[in-house]
């Protein structure tokens, strides 16, 4: 945690050393701990309409891994994170409150509170405030297990693909998945021909690669494909991505339906998400789990371990 130290004006209460973590070295596979560096900054006077946000959990994301080529070297890595106001000149951002925002990997933060540009990654919505219960119970689980488990309230048959039996049984024995496909032990084909005989009508997609070559090949007319990331292709250089097999001839065969999903653009509708994910979490109906690594300083060890596949849930550290 940055320290705080004591006030110096009138205008600012607060003078703080603030940490920040940026990319010191182009990653060359899987990224290494030299490939980053910690700076420390002095943070200037909150301006009308800023306040300033404390690091409280950062979240550790495949996508950063997809999106650090594009960032400048010495700039600070992207990153979203839950934070607490903690001085404020904005009145919509009161302090106490907790925010969520993509403040990047930074321990303390000076927002105006408006839409910005993250460098490296396109545009970022504005920060927005969350429920005190949600900031609390740490936001809930990954996305692979929240949608299997949104599906099954739904009525679905769900099943999920993972590269160890450990996360598959994790899957089924406390998730409530209906089966699970290791990737890399399973033939894949023979294994969903086993599983879903039927078909698959709609897949959430965070791999792509032949893994999901695989599942397209599995789906049913008219299926629906959601495509969240592309995981198997993070860590390739971005000049000689990998060859996967074709499948527009199924996509046309039988008139599936792809579109990239993006949360920031469903932003009009956090808060119902908000509330429909902590009301399934009161009544069982949503269970979560997370892999907590305690620090800012961890931060990039959190990272290479979440790329290596050791987290199980969520990735989080909490400062």
């Amino acid at each position: 945690m940055a320290s705080i130290r004591s006030t110096i004006s009138a205008k600012q209460t607060r003078m703080v050393i603030a940490k920040k973590i940026t990319i010191n070295k182009r990653f060359d596979g899987m990224p290494k701990p030299s490939d980053f560096k910690t700076i420390e900054e002095e943070l200037p006077p909150l301006k009308t309409n800023e306040f300033l946000a404390e690091a409280v959990f950062l979240s550790v994301d495949p996508y950063m891994r997809a999106y650090a080529h594009n960032i400048p070297l010495g700039a600070t890595m992207v990153g979203t994170q839950v934070a607490k106001i903690i001085e404020s000149r904005n009145e919509k951002y009161p302090v106490g409150k907790h925010v969520v925002g993509k403040f990047d990997w930074r321990s303390h933060t000076i927002s105006s509170g408006l839409p910005s540009h993250v460098q490296g990654a396109g545009n970022a919505p504005a920060p927005y405030l969350v429920p005190d219960l949600v900031a609390v119970s740490g936001a809930a689980g990954a996305v692979g297990s929240i949608v299997g488990q949104i599906a099954k309230i739904g009525g679905c048959k769900v099943v999920g693909i993972t590269g160890s039996e450990r996360k598959g049984r994790f899957l089924v024995d406390q998730m409530g998945f209906d089966g699970f496909v290791n990737y890399k032990t399973d033939d894949i084909a023979q294994k969903l021909d086993q599983l879903v005989p039927e078909g698959i009508d709609c897949y959430f997609d965070n791999v792509a690669g032949e893994i999901s070559s695989a599942v397209i090949r599995h789906m049913r007319e008219y299926g629906r494909i959601s495509v969240c990331g592309s995981i198997s292709s993070y860590n390739y250089d971005v000049s000689d991505p990998p060859r996967v097999s074709v499948v527009q001839h199924h996509m046309v065969r039988k008139q599936l339906t792809m579109k990239g999903f993006q949360n920031y653009l469903y932003q009009d509708r956090a808060s119902e998400a908000f509330q429909k994910t902590l009301n399934w979490l009161q009544k069982g109906k949503m269970k979560y789990c997370e892999t907590i690594t305690e620090g800012f300083d961890n931060m990039v060890q959190a990272f290479i371990e979440m790329l290596q596949g050791k987290n199980l849930g969520k990735a989080i550290v909490k400062v």
